[in-house]
């Protein structure tokens, strides 16, 4: 396990005591559902899929605290991995993304019904079927570097209505298909099924420990229930996208290391754009080189562990 860039970035955010909200009311701690008591969507707000990703729990803090109800239909929040939350350590901010096993890349079902018995899955596994009464998920996430906030989705034409409306981030990264060694909860049962009609998006709303991720996260959660008709329009109104045009990418591979010596060939961050044959990374033995026709690089990974994806590359649509 290796760090690719050694200095840590400024720490703006940290945890919150989240004590006062163990306790839901769907047996299942961290967990509430608001039931308006009036016909339509159910939608959840996901927080701390990544323990160390404090902006979902600044949206969904902010919905309890603000006492945000749904004015039709249900509205759940969640924070999903607490346990690795409550392990998150300042002088190794990126050392709690995770307990064991990563939260995000467990919801196939030979994962959960499997013999696994790490913590992260055993929290997926208790909250699973609550997410299988969703109509709508946002899961919030944030990046290890400071780049442009982004949209991620499936290419479904279910989802074009709601990533249309939201319209921002600006930056729209689209997933055609299951191309990371392990399933992401946007892709989780009927959310990745093109003819069913549960939708889901991530949104990686900017640098992990940045104050103003959390404002984004904010901003975006009231847009998504704004699409679900859940707030008032006085309350939606307050929330607008950002103007101008999306660009948009297509992943094409995700690349996972392979050995202890992965290294990238530059202080890569994310949407960078390399010409066909650029050397993106070295992995042992084994040149990372950019398609012919070039690519932009995605996400890549901070902390470098062998067998997890650690950078997606992508196309640029428009």
């Amino acid at each position: 396990m290796t760090d690719q860039h050694q200095d840590l970035p400024p720490i703006e955010v940290m945890p919150k005591d989240l004590s006062q909200y163990r306790v839901g009311n769907r047996g299942v701690e961290y967990v509430h559902t608001f039931d308006s008591g009036r016909p339509g969507p159910h939608v959840i707000i996901n927080g701390l899929t990544h323990g160390n990703e404090f902006c979902g729990m600044i949206a969904v803090t902010h919905l309890l605290e603000q006492g945000i109800r749904p004015v039709r239909g249900k509205l759940t929040v969640a924070f999903a991995n607490i346990d690795a939350y409550h392990r998150f350590d300042p002088a190794k901010p990126f050392e709690s993304r995770y307990v064991e096993r990563d939260f995000n890349r467990v919801w196939d079902a030979d994962t959960l019904e499997g013999p696994d018995a790490t913590v992260d899955v055993k929290r997926a596994r208790a909250l699973r079927h609550i997410y299988a009464e969703a109509d709508g998920l946002l899961d919030l996430h944030s990046t290890s570097y400071a780049v442009p906030s982004m949209l991620i989705y499936e290419p479904h034409a279910k989802l074009d209505p709601l990533t249309r409306f939201l319209h921002s981030p600006l930056h729209h990264v689209i997933l055609p298909g299951v191309k990371h060694p392990g399933r992401p909860l946007i892709q989780y049962d009927a959310f990745g099924r093109p003819d069913a009609s549960p939708l889901a998006v991530v949104v990686e709303c900017g640098q992990h420990f940045a104050r103003s991720s959390g404002e984004i996260a904010i901003s975006i959660t009231m847009r998504f229930l704004d699409f679900y008709g859940l707030i008032p329009a006085d309350l939606a109104a307050q929330y607008k996208p950002e103007s101008g045009p999306a660009k948009r990418y297509e992943v094409t591979d995700v690349k996972v290391a392979k050995t202890d010596q992965f290294h990238f060939a530059a202080n890569f961050i994310g949407f960078e754009d390399l010409p066909g044959g650029a050397l993106i990374a070295t992995d042992g033995t084994e040149e990372i080189r950019a398609p012919a026709e070039g690519c932009t690089i995605v996400m890549p990974a901070r902390r470098i562990v062998k067998g997890r994806d650690v950078v997606s590359l992508a196309r640029r649509l428009q």
